[in-house]
Order: structure tokens, then sequence, then C-alpha cells
């Protein structure tokens, strides 16, 4: 298995993106919104789409707070687990390398929070869902991109042995 330049860059490049996107915006977040504070965007979408300065010190959906050393390493163990998969799936379909690469990112942007500032900014508050940033999107997203490939790939592979008896039956 030879590691070709475009793979490497299709995994830099999403994990960048998402890592830099992340970062960016829970920056902005922290200088303009106060802890706590909600601030309504999109004015017709008031209340229910809204931004506020939240501080998690636990995982997704408010789940095991002020656990961020374990969840540390646990995040650091699946970064690296999510980059082996990525080495060992060249021959996959391209969507299950970029889901593998935008969880990546997801994963590397929370971490650097957890390093920097001993919490994770979050600030994306829609209807009672617990308040979530890019970084969680970008996971979240990537394994619905995950689930979507994998489905792609078995409709094309039922497809094939039809396709391959109707070629020999002519």
């Amino acid at each position: 298995m030879k590691i070709k330049v475009r793979d490497l860059l299709l995994l830099l490049g999403i994990a960048g993106a998402v890592i830099a996107l992340d970062q960016w915006t829970k920056g902005l977040v922290e200088q303009n919104i106060s802890l706590g504070e909600e601030v309504y965007p999109i004015s017709f979408l008031a209340p229910f789409f809204r931004f506020t300065f939240w501080k998690n010190t636990g995982a997704a959906f408010g789940l095991f707070q002020n656990a961020s050393q374990i969840l540390f390493v646990v995040s650091v163990l699946i970064s690296l687990l999510l980059i082996w998969v990525y080495f060992r799936s060249l021959q996959e379909p391209v969507l299950f390398r970029v889901s593998l690469a935008m969880m990546l990112g997801g994963a590397i942007g929370n971490i650097i929070d957890r390093i920097t500032q001993g919490y994770v900014t979050d600030f994306i508050a829609v209807g009672r869902f617990p308040v979530f940033n890019v970084a969680d999107s970008a996971v979240t997203v990537g394994v619905g991109v995950m689930l979507l490939g994998l489905y792609l790939q078995e409709r094309k592979q039922k497809a094939e042995p039809e396709q391959s008896e109707e070629n020999h039956e002519d």
C-alpha cells in the first residue's frame, strides 16, 4: 500500500479546514459573547436558533462533566485510530476517507480546546438540543457521510451482480 500525495492532502486539507473553522468560530464567540449570553443571529429563527458561549468540561450532550483529562486521552486515542483507519482504507471510496478526515478534524479541534483551556467552547444552540460547536458538527456530519458512503457502496455492489447476469443472457 503506497501512500499518495493526494491521499495525504485529502486528509490534511479536510481535517485542517475543520480545525481552522472550528478554532476561528470559537475565538469569535469567546471575544464577542459573554459566558451564558444568548445572541440571535437570525431574528426570525429566535429563540429556536441562537449562539451562546458555554464552557463544556464533559463530552457531547453534556455527558461526563468535569472529565476533561479522561476525555482528552480518549480523544487522542480516537484521533490516532482515525488516522490508522484512514491509511488502511486508501482503496475505499473517497466518501469513506472524507468522513474519516472530517471526524479527525473535529476531534483535534476539541483536543486543542482541552489542551489550551481545560474545556471545550460550545456555542451553537438549536431548540432544546444541547449546545455544540463546529468540531462536534464535523464529527456528526462525518458519521453521516460515512453511512451514506457505505450505503452507496452496498447498492453499487448489489447492482454489479445483476448487471453481469444481464450481460451473460445476451
